[in-house]
């Protein structure tokens, strides 16, 4: 049974319980007449005269026949209405639509005598909006009626849509009017093209539309494809064994009505023989309960004893209260109402001389109708006053089609508009019967997600659902899907390998528990240990000629300078502090110009040992009263004077480096001026240079016990060392930075050990026969000789 002639049992429905109200027009029974208005202009505009001047062969003439109808309801199409409506507008003729709400015939000056039953519908498009959020479906086709109401729609889904970034696939603006079967067939290439992209379509209709829609569609065999819909789908419920239907798992949102009691059992009880004059309700019997029909007078024969409604199938007859069955229900209550107050207000007033009683035209109900309000049997609030209407709530419809043609329409959520953001949506989602082809949720998407650890990024030329995954840069996270930006992790925390949360960094230095540090530092304490025990053997041997031959203090001063840096090495190690870090500098600075001034002083006193040969020369003096001595407090105070200037303006201070290991923050010290740690590196240098330069000219004056070559090798390991230093501490990050240093400290501590007083202790140790100060005289000797001779 169509859904069209449950508006007619409705309308029924209604008039019967308001006959039987005692409160409601008490004493005056509501009559009815029906008029079927088909689709044909003509046709419509006739019956609409003959409904109004009671007149068939001559319409549009009165031949004193009194008419007593007082309001016509008009059907669910707004097109009827408004054709309708313009010539009942003539005679000022109250017309009640039961359709859906058309914001055109709000319009009072077109449509003055029209008056609209049903709630407005503007929360619709956020309903829908709502569903797409709740199913994550960001890539959406729209499929709308021509027309103001269409393109209204439009505006408010495709603006609810862009404030939920969920993108339009495509729209499809169709016509409404019927068309022939070439032209839905070329409509139906047109959309099976479009629709092949999407995996959701939201189709917006009336039943004008809907018909050429539902043809064109369920012809093509779509599967696979989610429909989004604005009323109770008007299927055809006739029984068509047809397993794959295009609309199978369609959501239907369907005004929200509380159930109407008794109606269900009124239209099961409808029967020919309750309304024999009901030609439909016959054919339906007839079609169903194997009647006949007798000669005489079409009257059924023959039909299954006791049949009933009951009997049916729900495929083959719906007892569940369509959106416009509702309608019809309140707008026949709405008249019954405005003829209840017109018959207060007449009684109110003296007796006019009406010889028929109380009668009045059509037109006086219009002040009541305009401002009419008032409680339905469920206790809804009906209002026709354009002004206050309210938005209504939804019922969310699954529509389920299954062999034998049995079609079900299973509610399986709400949408309350009232609710709190987010609140307003409740489903059951395992109640759906998703469309034939689908197992679980589809995706509906124009792009895969961006899993956590990538970022989106826009294609050049495409809506905002479009996009590419982009991975998140160093330290840089993503923590959801589809995220825009990625977030830096804080400088205490590092970003994993997947980039998908941020971890918390260990703190690092250059501690003695770790490998390198513990070599370094084993390193350091060895070598302090050589030089402790080098400068025990020079104490002992003090008096040996060798010890004697190049100024004992300066070697002393110099194994000491050495040990200072061999321990000096050992502030670079462990954990920095403030103080750590200022010595660290200083005390390299100063140690190790002590240690190259006394090299240069070394070398001087070599030099002037030599020169002092002949008598009467002023070197003599010089080396008598210990000058190259003065070299070092010289140079060691210049140098206290750089780290003094550094020290005051920026000196070295504790800092943090997050970057040079992964996961790791690497407290270290700071240069502080990095100008004046390069004038000190620098300085040191110009040290090392005048001392092998130095060395290097003295290097072939006769001694046994001769170290300018020592001296010259010393110094061309030092600088060597130094200059090694440079790129290689620029390039290094982290504790390499720091272990470099501190390897350059030693290499070139060791350096100055071993090629300066290596030789003298093997001669001390292993050749004692060569620790004799006549050798030095044969060797002086043999060397003055040779000069003689040459």
């Amino acid at each position: 049974m169509p859904n069209s002639y449950q508006n007619v049992l409705a309308f029924l429905f209604a008039i019967e319980e308001i006959n039987k109200n005692p409160h409601l027009l008490p004493n005056i029974s509501l009559g009815y007449e029906f008029h079927n208005f088909i689709y044909s202009h003509w046709r419509m505009l006739e019956n609409s005269l003959v409904l109004l001047t009671g007149q068939n062969e001559i319409p549009n003439y009165s031949c004193g026949k009194r008419r007593k109808s007082t309001a016509v309801l008009t059907g669910a199409s707004w097109a009827t209405s408004v054709q309708i409506g313009t010539l009942l507008e003539l005679y000022k003729f109250p017309q009640v639509t039961f359709g859906s709400f058309d914001p055109m015939l709000r319009d009072s000056g077109q449509f003055p005598s029209v008056y609209q039953v049903a709630p407005k519908e503007t929360s619709l498009a956020l309903a829908m909006v709502s569903l797409m959020l709740h199913f994550r479906w960001t890539w959406v086709g729209l499929v709308i009626m021509e027309g103001q109401k269409g393109h209204q729609f439009l505006l408010d889904v495709t603006g609810e849509m862009d404030r939920n970034k969920v993108c339009v696939a495509f729209v499809k603006m169709v016509s409404s009017a019927l068309v022939s079967y070439m032209a839905l067939t070329k409509e139906h290439i047109i959309l099976t093209k479009e629709i092949s992209q999407v995996k959701v379509v939201v189709i917006y209709y009336d039943t004008d539309f809907l018909n050429d829609v539902n043809y064109s569609l369920e012809n093509s065999i779509v599967m696979d494809k989610v429909w989004v819909t604005n009323s109770q789908w008007h299927a055809d419920m006739t029984g068509k064994n047809f397993v794959y239907n295009s609309f199978h798992g369609a959501f239907i949102l369907s005004n929200h009505h509380e159930k109407i009691s008794g109606f269900q059992t009124f239209v099961q009880e409808a029967n020919p023989s309750k309304y024999p004059k009901d030609l439909y309700l016959t054919m339906f019997w007839f079609q169903n309960f194997h009647c006949s029909f007798s000669d005489p007078d079409c009257s059924l024969n023959d039909c299954t004893p006791n049949a009933s409604m009951t009997w049916l199938p729900v495929n083959r007859f719906d007892t569940a209260m369509t959106d416009w069955s509702h309608n019809t229900h309140n707008a026949v209550y709405a008249v019954a109402h405005a003829l209840h107050e017109m018959l207060l207000q007449q009684a109110q007033r003296p007796s006019l001389g009406n010889q028929e009683g109380m009668m009045f035209s059509p037109w006086q109900l219009h002040p009541i109708l305009k401002s009419m309000q008032f409680i339905n049997p469920v206790g809804e609030l009906v209002n026709l006053d354009e002004s206050k209407k309210l938005d209504v709530d939804y019922d969310i419809v699954n529509f389920w089609n299954f062999p034998e043609g049995l079609k079900v329409l299973v509610k399986f959520g709400t949408f309350t508009r009232d609710s709190p953001h987010g609140l307003q949506l409740s489903l059951s989602d395992d109640m759906i019967e998703w469309a034939t082809g689908i197992t679980e949720t589809p995706q509906s998407v124009c792009s895969e997600s961006c899993h956590p650890g990538f970022r989106k990024t826009s294609q050049e030329g495409k809506p905002v659902c479009c996009f590419d995954c982009t991975a998140c840069p160093e330290n840089e996270i993503t923590n959801d899907t589809d995220m825009e930006e990625c977030v830096k992790c804080p400088d205490d925390q590092y970003a994993t390998v997947q980039h998908n949360h941020c971890l918390q960094r260990s703190v690092t230095f250059l501690a003695y528990e770790d490998p390198l540090g513990k070599t370094l530092a084993g390193t350091a304490l060895i070598l302090i240990v050589i030089t402790v025990t080098v400068l025990g053997l020079f104490v002992k041997h003090r008096d040996t000629p060798i010890v004697k031959a190049n100024n004992r203090a300066l070697s002393y001063t110099l194994l000491i300078s050495l040990t200072c840096s061999f321990l000096c090495s050992l502030l670079f190690i462990g954990h920095p502090n403030t103080a750590n870090c200022i010595l660290q500098q200083t005390t390299f600075g100063v140690v190790f110009t002590v240690a190259v001034s006394t090299v240069l002083a070394k070398t001087i006193t070599v030099v002037l040992a030599f020169k002092v040969t002949a008598p009467g020369r002023r070197m003599r003096q010089l080396l008598v009263s210990g000058a190259p001595n003065y070299v070092i407090p010289i140079c060691s105070l210049i140098q206290l004077t750089l780290c003094g200037f550094w020290m005051g303006t920026s000196p070295p201070y504790i800092d943090t480096d997050a970057h040079s290991e992964h996961g790791h923050i690497i407290i270290m010290c700071n240069k502080g001026s990095l100008t004046a740690f390069y004038c000190v590196l620098g300085y040191l240098g110009s040290l090392a240079l005048v001392s092998f330069t130095v060395a290097f000219l003295s290097r072939n004056l006769p001694d046994t016990f001769n170290e300018a070559k020592f001296l010259t090798f010393s110094m061309l390991v030092f600088c060597s060392v130094w200059v090694t230093f440079l790129p290689v501490y620029h390039s290094s990050k982290g504790k390499a930075m720091v272990a470099m240093e501190v390897f350059s400290i030693l290499a070139s501590s060791a350096g100055l050990l071993g090629c300066i007083f290596v030789p003298k202790c093997y001669i001390i140790l292993f050749r004692p026969e060569r620790n004799f100060l006549h050798g030095f005289r044969d060797k002086t000797h043999l060397a003055k000789s040779k000069n003689i001779i040459s």
